[in-house]
Order: C-alpha cells, then structure tokens, then sequence
C-alpha cells in the first residue's frame, strides 16, 4: 500500500526527468547548427554535392554549339568522374569522325549552302611535350621514313570534298564539307603513344594524344581563315588490337571494384564526344630545308639545314686539314664558351632548330645536361645526337682510306721505286678520308673536298691494276677495300671536256 501510494511521485519524477533531457537535446541542437560548427561552404565541398555541380552548365555552356564531332570509338571506363575522357585507339585502323551540324534555324547564315574547311590534326595532350612538339614530330620522321602520323581513309569516308594531307605536315589532314549533308570522316593514325616515352625498363605508360578538329568558313577573299569551330577529345594510340585488350582490362578492373568505389568512375560510353576547345594556334616557320617539317608546333624554331641527316655533306670549301677529320671531332663546345659561342656551335653541327630553345645557354649549362635531359628537351633522334656532339663522342667511320697526290719528282722515280711508301727520296704526305656509304659517289665527292674542286670535275675513278691497267671503282670495289688502305693520286685529262680522272695506284 506503500508503494502504491508513491507511484504518483515517481511519475512526477520521471516526467520532470524527461522535460529537462528534451530541453537538454533541443539545446544541443541548437548548438550544433550554430554557424560555429558548420559552414556552407564546407557542406558544399561534400563529394555528393559537387557531382551535381559539374553536371549543371556554367552560363557560357548554355548556347548549343554549330558542330559536334564524334568519334566511333568507346571511351575507358577507367575514368574518374570530373576527368576529361580517354579513349584508346588501335594503330592504322580507321575510326569514324561523324560531323554533325547543330545550328539552330537562321544561326550562321552565311554558311547555308556553302562549304566550311576542317583541319583535323593529332597533337601531344601533355604541355611539356608539346613545347618541342616540332623536335619530337621530327624525330618520329627520321625514325619512319615515307610514313604519315595521321591519314584520311578515303574510300569509306563520307560527304568530304578536296581532302589534302600536307607532305610538310604528316599529323595534319584537311577537307571541305557541307553541314547541311551527312559527313563521316574516316581516320587512320599511325603512330602509337609509346613512341614518344623515354625507354627505361620497358613498360612505360604511353604518352596520351588528343585529336583536335578546327573550322573555319570563308572570308570576302573566299579564303578559309574565318574560325567558326574546335573540338578535342584525349586518346592513347596502341599497336594494333592493343586498344582493344587495354579496354577489356580496364572493364575487369572496374568489374572487381566495390560499388561505392565503381562511383567514383564514368561509365564508359560506346562513342566519344569532342568537347569545345581553343582552336589549335597556326605558327609557320621558314625551310631552306629540302625534308618536310611541321608548323604546327607551339614553337617557331627554324629548320636545321639538313635535317640532322647523318650523311648529309657540306659544299666543297673547306681547306683541306678540315676535311680530313671526322665530322665528329672537328670542333668540341668548351666548358669556357659563352652563350653567343654556345649558339654558334649549334649552328655549326646542325642544331639550329634548339637555337632558340638553348639561347641562354653557355657551354658549362649545356655540357651538364645528362643523356636523359636532352632526349626529353629534343626527342630521342636530335637528342642523342646532341648528346653525344656535347661529349665528343667519336664515331669510327666504316672505312678509312689514306690518299696523296702524286707528285713530279715520284713520277721520275717511278721506274726505280714501284711502292709509293718505299721511295727512299722521296716524302709523301697523305690525307686521310673517311667513308661511311662505301659507295663511288662519296668517294668523288671526298676527293673534291680534298682538293678543293667541285664533284662534276671528277669523271672517273680508276684504280691501277696488274700491268698498268686501269680498273672503274665501282661501289662494290670500294666495300672490298681493306680498312686504312694507302693509295698514291694521279690525275688524267679528260679530252672530251674540262674535267678529269683519278687514278689510284
């Protein structure tokens, strides 16, 4: 009955209990959500809120663009969310550039029934690259003699009028075509992403690329130099089916993620959209250069005379001490030079496309530049070149032939003396040259060196045989030579015209 009577004050108790934790929690609340605790800004930073945001246009993205181009390929699913798309290509195999026309009714009539230009080119994706782009395209050159970066495959394309791929050019093709018809634009590129790697260990991640289209319609001269339109998307080229297996491991890869981690990526999409980009800046340099070159470089670098071809000779008017050395050897770049010599011995070895890029550069800077340094500044073919001018690095010539001319007082002795080098009187001076081709035109023309004439002076070669006879120096002889050979010259008028023989005896 005790009990019984104190129930209502327990309840009292535990009411009062109850009102004061409620009071308690509501306070707490409060203070949580004072502006103390949180910012907007902080709530906003969240993940969840900033996908919503990228996917909402800024004002500047709201206006439909007049093209839109998209390639036939499926981009990786190994794509963060926020990141720009990467597709994979395979080497030489045609993908499908659609062009679409998205012009809404009265936009740009000035186009309406008339053809717009595209110049669609392939490029370095990476900023650092692309600062010696034109040393890099240059070097992919000389290592793939005869081929192009970037081909149209004509047969299968569609609505394309006039397609022209610059020699000069080789990662650049252009065309006309009328948007208001169906246009697909079939491309083939032939270089892959790991051609542009510097090789450590093998295994490197390709260099990615990006396709990039510009547009232009015409002016009141009726020349295409009206820009209208760019697009580009990002793309890794592979040998061929490489692309394919790259992107089946990458959807294994996404496969066996955990779902919340699957979110943080794109889904891969069966086709690639070019997203609108800055047209591709137009930078022509002068060529006294036979070879094609590029100008679509970020850089104005001019061409080397010669093309740092190996076998390329200089004219004929040099003394004769000069030619009788190496080219490797005739000048090293001294720890001493300044800056003004520095660029005068790049110009002397052919390296005047670096000119600009090494202006500040003394001897000291550049000699400290490791192997690594300057394949990555000039590309793997100048670089090593440039490598190994800057070390001294001599090259032993494939054959060395040791020559003098004949002089009067050996011809009186000739009877006595039947070797050159066993004249007892007589002192002989030789010269040497040096042969790289094996080949009867090098050795005309290094004998006009020695002698300071030109090459159409030298009619024939002969080489003296067994009694006397004169044997044609053929290309085939010449390799058959034996290395560090000594030859006396003898030279016979030719009465024909003013030229002459050599006689090797």
């Amino acid at each position: 009955m005790a009990w019984a009577l104190k129930l209502p004050l327990t309840d009292e108790v535990i009411e009062s209990g109850l009102v004061q934790d409620f009071d308690a929690s509501l306070s707490g609340i409060g203070q949580e959500l004072g502006a103390g605790a949180y910012s907007m800004s902080d709530v906003l930073a969240l993940p969840i809120f900033k996908q919503e945001e990228s996917i909402l246009p800024p004002d500047n993205e709201n206006k439909i663009l007049p093209f839109q181009y998209v390639l036939c390929a499926a981009t990786s699913p190994a794509v963060k969310l926020h990141d720009e798309t990467l597709t994979y290509l395979n080497q030489g195999q045609s993908y499908e550039i659609r062009m679409l026309d998205n012009r809404k009714i009265g936009e740009l009539p000035e186009i309406t029934d008339k053809m717009v230009k595209s110049i669609l080119r392939v490029v370095f994706h990476d900023r650092r690259l692309q600062y010696t782009e034109h040393q890099q395209l240059e070097g992919w050159r000389w290592n793939r003699p005869g081929d192009r970066i970037l081909d149209l495959d004509i047969p299968m394309s569609v609505g394309i009028i006039d397609p022209r791929a610059n020699p000069t050019q080789l990662n650049t093709v252009e065309f006309l075509w009328d948007p208001s018809k169906r246009t697909s634009v079939f491309i083939q590129v032939h270089c892959i992403s790991t051609e542009f790697t510097m090789r450590k260990h093998g295994g490197e991640k390709g260099v990615p690329f990006r396709i990039q289209i510009d547009t232009f319609k015409e002016n009141e001269n009726e020349e295409y130099t009206e820009h209208l339109h760019s697009a580009s998307c990002q793309v890794k080229v592979f040998k061929p089916k490489g692309a394919d297996r790259k992107q089946k491991t990458d959807r294994e890869k996404m496969e066996k993620r955990a779902p919340q981690e699957k979110e943080k990526y794109q889904p891969s999409y069966e086709t690639t959209i070019l997203t609108e980009c800055c047209p591709w800046p137009e930078v022509s340099y002068v060529s006294n250069s036979p070879s094609p070159g590029f100008n679509t470089s970020h850089n104005s670098f001019p061409v080397a005379e010669g093309n740092g071809s190996p076998t390329q000779l200089p004219e004929p008017v040099v003394q004769v001490a000069d030619v009788s050395a190496p080219p490797s050897t005739l000048e090293n770049l001294l720890p001493t030079a300044t800056p003004q010599d520095a660029q005068q011995w790049l110009l002397r070895n052919r390296f005047s496309p670096f000119c600009r890029l090494f202006t500040n550069f003394s001897g000291a800077d550049l000699l400290k530049l490791t192997r690594e340094d300057v394949i990555q500044i000039c590309g793997p073919a100048d670089g090593i070149r440039l490598f190994n001018a800057l070390k001294g690095r001599v090259v032993r010539p494939r054959l060395t032939v040791y020559v003098c001319q004949e002089s009067q007082q050996a011809r009186e002795q000739q009877p006595k003396h039947e070797n050159g080098d066993a004249a007892a009187n007589t002192f002989f001076v030789y010269h040497a040259i040096y042969l790289e081709e094996l080949t009867s035109s090098e050795l005309t023309e290094k004998i006009a060196q020695l002698f300071n004439i030109s090459p159409r002076q030298i009619n024939q070669i002969f080489k003296q045989g067994p009694t006397g006879i004169h044997v044609l120096v053929s290309d085939e002889m010449i390799q058959n030579f034996q290395d560090e050979v000594c030859f006396v010259l003898d030279t016979m008028k030719d009465d024909s015209n003013d030229g002459y023989h050599i006689i090797l005896k």
